[in-house]
């Protein structure tokens, strides 16, 4: 009897773990179509902190250091074992064969040795076959997590590959430029090369034609659109460039501000709040 009670005791403590732990997954919380965690390792909670609070993208640097593909902003932050597989590739696996992720952007910023880094990240990648989306041979197959690779992008490596794990991150000069969104699904630029509002008064006439029709011209190719270095501080200013962003329906906000970001998006109508 009393091994019983133990026993009940013990099972239900170990429910009571689980809960937060999964509440810390996200999988209690209204996924953030347009929510885009930047430089997201940078949290107390890399990965976690992100889909508690809805995001549905996030970014890692990588540095190949000693054949391990380590996470971090500069190259004097890296440290040994934080690793891409263990702040992100290996939590996502138990996520999504939980279903507790069912759609998620990692977007891999590559900080050094473009080629060599790529290389081994797609040798690791292969591992997570079962997760992530793929290109083979002409034809784009859907999984819970995408890949895409900025930064240090090997392109003509990339497009070279006939089976890849992994996508090409676009910049402007990619839009219209006929190159299928099977290689560049997302098309990202710095707001300030393409725009001088800063959201203090109202954009100008001809800022918010050109932003409407970019992301027109992506969304006509297949691709979906992301800007960074938007103003981050929080205030009005910010919140203008948000709603502007949110009405030319682009895909990703830029953000290190996962409160902020997420009470934002929370006080729209769901279809603004969507991508």
């Amino acid at each position: 009897m009393i091994r019983r009670i133990l026993t009940m005791l013990l099972a239900l403590s170990a429910t009571v773990t689980l809960l937060p732990a999964a509440a810390q997954a996200g999988d209690r919380v209204r996924p953030l179509t347009r929510a885009h965690a930047h430089n997201d390792y940078e949290h107390e909670r890399p990965l976690f902190d992100a889909l508690s609070h809805g995001f549905t993208s996030v970014e890692a640097d990588i540095y190949l250091v000693d054949g391990e593909l380590l996470v971090a902003h500069d190259p004097e932050d890296v440290v040994p074992g934080r690793t891409l597989q263990s702040l992100y590739l290996d939590p996502l696996a138990r996520l999504t064969r939980s279903g507790k992720v069912r759609k998620l952007q990692l977007l891999v910023d590559i900080k050094n040795t473009g080629a060599a880094t790529y290389t081994e990240l797609d040798r690791v990648l292969r591992s997570y076959r079962k997760m992530l989306t793929s290109y083979r041979y002409g034809r784009v197959s859907r999984d819970a997590v995408t890949v895409v690779v900025s930064g240090d992008r090997p392109r003509e490596l990339m497009q070279a590959q006939r089976v890849r794990y992994a996508f090409y991150d676009g910049r402007s000069t990619d839009l219209n430029s006929g190159v299928p969104a099977s290689f560049i699904p997302l098309i990202s630029d710095n707001w300030n090369n393409l725009f001088t509002w800063q959201g203090a008064g109202p954009i100008p006439d001809a800022e918010r034609a050109r932003l409407r029709q970019f992301v027109r011209d992506a969304h006509a190719a297949g691709q979906r659109v992301r800007f960074w270095a938007t103003p981050d501080v929080p205030g009005p200013a910010r919140e203008a460039v948000w709603r502007e962003l949110v009405a030319a329906d682009v895909d990703h906000i830029n953000t290190d501000d996962l409160a902020g970001l997420e009470a934002f998006l929370r006080s729209l109508p769901p279809s603004r709040a969507a991508a």
